[in-house]
C-alpha cells in the first residue's frame, strides 16, 4: 500500500521545511559535505510564539513571558505578573500548501514568591492524505498530526537565579495505523524532560539601568521512538540551548533588548559508511556508531562528527534578535537565524511587532528567507497573550528593575 501523490508531497515538503533529512555523503575529503542530523518529531524545534519568532528565534534568556515553556521554563518565577495565558497560531508552508498548521497554548501561575508552575500544548497538523491500493483506487484517508503536552515547575534559588523542570508527553500519528511495506504502522510516543536554569544581574552603565541575563536549557531528554515494530528507533530532538540577553532601559519610555541563542542537537551525527574489502560488509570509516542508548548518544554527539571539531561547530545554530518597547505599549522586533549549509541551510531574517493593551498583548512576526524559493518564505505567526496582574500591585516597567 502506498500514499497518493498528494500525501507524498505533504511529507516531502515537511521534511524540506525542518531540514532534518537523511543525506548520502561521499567518502574522502569531508570539507563542505552535507551531513544533516536526522531526528523524529522535529516539530518540537519550531518556534511557536510570535515574540521569539520575530527575534531570530531567540528566547533562552530574554525577559520571561507566558511562552517561556518552549524556551526556558525556569524563567517563569521571574515573570512580572502573577499568571498569564496565551494562544499562538502559525499557518505553516503557506507558499506551498494550505493545510499545515501549528498551534500553541500556554499558561503559568505563581504559587508564591519562590515557585511557579506552567502548562502548554503544542499541536501540529499536517493536513490530509488519501491512501490508495495498488490499483490506484482510494482506500481511506487520514489527517496526520503530532502534539506535545507539557507541565513545568520553576523555582527561585536566590534573587537572581532560578531553575526549572519540564515534563513532556509526545505523540506522533503520521499514518493512521495503515500498512506500509506489508507492516502495520502505529503512532509513535515518547516521554521527555527539560532541565533549565536562568540567571540575571542588574547593572548601571552610562547612567542607564540595564539587566544582563543568561539561560541554559537541555530540552527533550527522552526515549527514542518508532512507527512500527520492525523499524529502527529514532532520536527525538534532544537539544542543548544556551542564550544571553541584555535589556537596557534608556528612559521611562524606551527599552531595548539584544539577545543571542546558540543551539546544538545532542543527537549522534551520521557517520560515513564504506565497504570492507575483505568481508564485503558495510562498515564505518569515519565517525561513530549512532545506534547507541540515549544517554551515550547525548555524550557522543559532542565529539562524533566525521569531520571532527570543525564539523561539530557547524552543528551549532545561531539566533540573534533585538526588541524595542515604547512606553510598555508598542514593540518592534527583528532578528536573524543561521544554520550551516551542510547541516540544513536554514538562513532567514525575522521581523515583527507587538501591541500591549490593559491585560492582553497582540504579537505578530514575519519570516524572510535569505534564499529564493525557500519553503519557509512568508511564514507568519500570531500570538494573543493575557497577563493577569496581582491585586493591588502596580505594573512594573519592561525591565522589572
Amino acid at each position: 500500500m502506498h500514499f497518493k501523490r498528494a500525501a507524498t508531497s505533504v511529507f516531502f515538503l515537511f521534511c524540506i521545511l525542518i531540514t532534518y533529512v537523511n543525506s548520502q555523503i561521499s567518502t574522502g575529503d569531508l570539507s563542505g559535505q552535507i551531513n544533516v542530523i536526522h531526528v523524529a518529531v522535529p516539530f518540537l524545534t519550531i518556534a511557536p510564539d510570535s515574540r521569539s519568532g520575530a527575534m531570530g528565534e531567540t528566547g533562552i534568556a530574554t525577559e520571561p513571558d507566558v511562552n517561556s515553556m518552549h524556551w526556558n521554563a525556569s524563567k517563569y518565577i521571574f515573570a512580572k505578573e502573577k499568571m498569564g495565558a496565551a494562544i499562538s497560531y502559525t499557518p505553516w508552508l503557506r507558499n506551498l500548501i494550505d493545510d499545515i498548521n501549528l498551534a500553541y497554548v500556554s499558561y503559568y501561575t505563581k504559587l508564591d514568591q519562590n515557585q511557579a508552575i506552567a502548562f502548554s500544548l503544542l499541536y501540529f497538523s499536517l493536513g490530509n492524505i488519501v491512501f490508495t491500493n495498488l490499483a490506484g483506487q482510494p482506500d481511506g484517508q487520514h489527517s496526520p498530526n503530532e502534539f506535545a503536552v507539557d507541565a513545568a515547575y520553576s523555582r527561585r534559588f536566590s534573587d537572581n537565579l532560578s531553575g526549572g523542570l519540564a515534563f513532556r508527553y509526545i505523540r506522533s500519528d503520521l499514518t493512521g495505523g495503515t500498512y506500509v511495506g506489508g507492516l502495520r504502522s502505529r503512532s509513535a510516543q515518547a516521554f521527555a524532560a527539560d532541565v533549565s536554569a536562568y540567571y540575571f544581574k542588574d547593572l548601571t552603565i552610562a547612567d542607564k539601568d540595564s539587566r544582563l541575563a543568561f539561560g541554559l536549557n537541555i530540552a527533550n531528554i527522552g526515549n527514542k521512538i518508532t512507527y512500527s515494530e520492525n523499524q529502527n528507533s529514532q532520536y527525538i530532538p534532544i537539544t542543548l540551548k544556551i542564550g544571553t540577553a541584555w535589556i537596557v532601559e534608556i528612559d521611562n519610555f524606551n527599552t531595548i533588548t539584544l539577545a543571542a541563542d546558540f543551539n546544538k542537537l545532542l543527537v549522534p551525527t551520521p557517520p560515513i559508511y564504506g565497504v570492507d574489502q575483505d568481508t564485503g560488509e558495510q562498515t564505518i570509516i569515519a565517525g561513530k556508531d549512532p545506534n547507541v542508548p540515549v544517554a551515550l548518544g547525548m555524550l557522543q554527539s559532542l565529539y562524533d562528527a566525521p569531520g571532527g571539531f570543525k564539523e561539530e561547530l557547524r552543528e551549532i545554530t545561531i539566533g540573534i534578535g533585538a526588541e524595542y518597547w515604547y512606553y510598555d505599549q508598542f514593540a518592534l522586533r527583528a532578528g536573524y537565524f543561521h544554520e550551516h549549509e551542510t547541516k540544513g541551510n536554514r538562513k532567514f531574517f525575522t521581523t515583527g511587532m507587538g501591541v500591549k493593551f490593559n491585560i492582553f498583548t497582540l504579537d505578530f512576526s514575519y519570516l524572510v528567507p535569505v534564499f529564493r524559493n525557500n519553503p519557509l518564505a512568508n511564514t507568519l505567526r500570531f500570538t494573543l497573550a493575557f497577563d493577569f496582574q496581582s491585586p493591588g500591585r502596580p505594573r512594573n516597567p519592561r525591565t522589572g528593575i
